[in-house]
């Protein structure tokens, strides 16, 4: 997970400026909520706010999937990064 956000921010630092508050903001909160929501959940001792973390991850997981299939479509991502994201993102899906 830590090396998702940190490729997911590498990668957006070459998006349009004009992205800054768009695309590229979304995409980092939304890969980095999927560590800290894993994170948060693993220290609580009840099980059912574990598994509510575990679904936020989750659920974060698949919005930054979606950002870069979004930044590929619109050009601000490459082919390569976008397949080295996403095939990161899918091996976080199946842990989770």
């Amino acid at each position: 997970m830590d090396k998702y956000v940190h490729f997911v921010y590498r990668v957006t630092r070459d998006f349009p400026k004009e992205e800054l508050y768009g695309a590229t903001s979304q995409l980092r909160r939304a890969a980095l909520s999927v560590i800290l929501n894993y994170i948060e959940g693993f220290d609580r001792r009840k099980k059912l706010v574990q598994l509510n973390s575990l679904e936020i991850s989750y659920g974060s997981l698949k919005e930054s999937k979606y950002l870069l299939h979004f930044s590929l479509v619109e050009k601000y991502l490459s082919k390569s990064n976008y397949e080295i994201g996403l095939k990161m993102a899918e091996e976080i899906g199946a842990m989770l």
